[in-house]
Formats: C-alpha cells, structure tokens, sequence
C-alpha cells in the first residue's frame, strides 16, 4: 500500500468511527468537501498543512496520517519500514520513526528541511490535547507557536502545546533536520 493510499484508510476509517459525513469532516476542518474524497480515494498528495486540518478536525496529530494500519504491536521498526512522506508544496520529508500499534502516548517523527522552505499550520487545540517538542538536530530554524517566534539552532529543543497556529521556516541556505516529540 503506498502512502497516500495510507493516509486514505486512515481518514477513511478515523471518520467514519467518529460517525462523521464527509461534509461533517469538510466543516469541522476548513478543507472542501471534494478535497476529503480525494484524499480518501487516494487520488491526490495532499500537502501537509491541509493534512494537518484534517488531523486537527480528527482530533489526532498530523504523525498519525501516516502510521500503517495496525497489524500486532511490535517494540521496533527498522528504518527500512519508516513511513517516508514529501509535502508537494514546501518540498519538506518527514519520517515516522515510531513503530505503529504499541500502545504508547509518544510519536516520534524526523524532519528534512529544505532551505528556504516555510510551513504554517493555522490549526489550534485538539482533545485531548497534543504536546510536542522540536530538537533540531542540524541546521536552524525558525518557529513561531502564536505570535511568539522562537530561532533553534543544532541542539536546541522547544516544548509546546499544540493549541495555536504554529509554523516552521528555515531562513537559511542549508537544509535542516530535526526531530518532532509528540505526546498525547
């Protein structure tokens, strides 16, 4: 099953045990009516900001999109089976480094940033509610959680709740990575 296939089941099936119409599900996050059924029939790549309203309106963080669907909790996954996933309009890769199925609050997910690349998620909170962390393990970059702009450089991590718009920018001419701590 490739990725967006992933994602499709996983809207799909989120949705519909949350008894939710597609028309509901449009309401509730901002993103159209014909552009949930795409993503449910896994005819488009999404990008990540409009995955992330549709998360957000799912009450589950944006990482989840992408987990395999659940067949026995296993400890470990190998970096060969870590779902990968390119957002079409900021060129960024994420990886789900977690194993799916064990029963834990915690994701984590690694970051490719591109230079001069730039994410804005307009969603606020969630229920429950979702914390996350940002360590930047090389490069720099920006993050602005509200009104409130934080520079990261290598090394340095930011805690936040994931209860305001927060966006991502990396100002730079070299691309960064980091890692993204999610606890729900």
């Amino acid at each position: 099953m490739d990725l967006n296939q992933r994602i499709a089941a996983c809207v799909r099936q989120l949705r519909t045990a949350r008894g939710l119409s597609i028309e509901a599900l449009a309401d509730r996050s901002g993103v159209s009516r014909s552009m949930i059924s795409l993503i449910e029939r896994g005819e488009t790549s999404a990008t990540a900001v409009v995955l992330e309203k549709v998360a957000a309106a799912l009450g589950i963080a944006l990482a989840s999109l992408f987990e395999p669907p659940a067949t026995g909790a296993t400890p470990l996954v190998r970096k060969a089976d870590q779902a990968v996933w390119r957002d079409p309009d900021s060129g960024y890769v994420r990886r789900n480094v977690s194993p799916s199925g064990t029963v834990t609050p915690i994701q984590i997910v690694e970051v490719d940033f591109p230079p001069g690349a730039h994410v804005a998620y307009e969603t606020g909170g969630r229920e429950p509610a979702v914390h996350q962390q940002v360590w930047v393990l090389e490069g720099q970059i920006d993050v602005t959680v509200g009104g409130e702009r934080h520079s990261l450089q290598q090394g340095d991590c930011l805690a936040f709740a994931l209860d305001r718009p927060t966006a991502f920018r990396n100002r730079t001419r070299k691309a960064a990575r980091y890692a993204v701590v999610i606890a729900s």
